[in-house]
């Protein structure tokens, strides 16, 4: 190569090389607000978000690289929640990702135009989150968490797994359209299955136990814990009453079998994370959260802790532990 072919080579590498660096530079950091019902140091909590970033690196969206991250948890508290759904609204994000209807909620009364991606959402279309579950219009879309049908399935599976229980406390936020549609439905077929069921409202842990305590005083009793973010929040409250009392009981999802619970049945809600992260990935690239429809739970687990049932003096039935998705022994 001639001396001065190089140094007009060398030459254009010079300019071009600023105007590539000033490319990179000038690319717009993307932002996405979190908004998470649950304690931050909540363990449910901290897998779900992990799972949620890990899912974004995939698509090629690095926290703290080409896109930022706010994150707020309420631990329940719905005056928290919209406090800090007032937060990340005006905070402007490019789109956001909340979890549970009293999140959902308090975004949308703070903004009908920045985008919503939703999680663990029961009957979004009901509480006028969407318009239609195919099309849902508007700024919002995401993952449901189940019909409220699924409720029933708890009862019939207390009563498989428990047959002398004729008595069942229905943990539930009262306060919460999830809360009071998930005990009717349970109610509705409570008759059918041979089992008296009571409400007994989640508002604190003190009044937890001594609910709990109360309905222990009489036998053959057993829990229903319904889904919703303060079940969540008093997981472990719950587990131990129900070990402490001997009443067996019923949950909505693999980890409160993992951390002592007898059984559950329903869908894996950390699964629900890695399509979100799918969806803020397309709105991020121009598509409309209106566009894309909402999509229901495609998978239920059933999920049995036999060293839970064998401290409640319980023998699972074989037909069970073969059609169970998992067994922890």
């Amino acid at each position: 190569m001639r001396r001065r072919d190089f140094i007009t080579i060398l030459g254009s590498a010079v300019v071009t090389w600023p105007l590539f660096a000033h490319a990179q530079q000038g690319e717009r950091m993307r932002f996405i607000g979190v908004l998470t019902p649950l304690p931050a140091d909540h363990p449910d909590a901290q897998a779900r978000h992990a799972v949620f970033l890990q899912a974004l690196r995939q698509l090629g969206w690095t926290e703290g690289g080409n896109v930022r991250i706010e994150a707020r948890w309420s631990a329940g508290d719905p005056a928290i929640t919209r406090k800090y759904a007032a937060e990340l609204v005006a905070l402007a994000p490019d789109v956001i990702l909340a979890t549970g209807s009293v999140g959902v909620a308090s975004i949308l009364q703070a903004t009908r135009s920045i985008p919503v991606v939703f999680v663990i959402v029961p009957d979004p279309v009901g509480a006028g989150y969407v318009e239609s579950l195919a099309e849902p219009g508007g700024n919002a879309t995401g993952f449901m968490m189940f019909e409220y049908d699924l409720s029933a399935k708890w009862l019939e599976l207390l009563k498989r797994i428990a047959p002398t229980v004729t008595r069942a406390a229905v943990l539930r936020d009262a306060a919460q359209t999830a809360g009071i549609g998930q005990f009717a439905v349970i109610q509705s077929v409570a008759r059918s299955v041979g089992i008296d069921v009571k409400a007994i409202n989640l508002r604190d842990a003190g009044e937890i136990e001594r609910s709990v305590a109360a309905f222990a005083r009489t036998p053959n009793g057993g829990l229903i814990l319904t889904a919703g973010a303060v079940s969540a929040v008093h997981r472990d409250l719950i587990i131990s009453l129900a070990a402490r009392y001997k009443l067996p009981a019923t949950y909505q999802e693999r980890s409160y079998v993992v951390a002592g619970g007898l059984v559950s049945y329903g869908p894996n809600f950390s699964d629900q994370y890695p399509r979100a992260a799918a969806y803020i990935d397309r709105i991020l690239k121009g598509e409309k959260p209106g566009d894309l429809p909402v999509q229901a739970p495609t998978k239920y687990d059933l999920v049995v802790n036999l060293k839970t049932a064998k401290a409640l003096g319980l023998t699972m039935p074989t037909t069970l532990l073969a059609s169970a998705d998992e067994v922890i022994e």
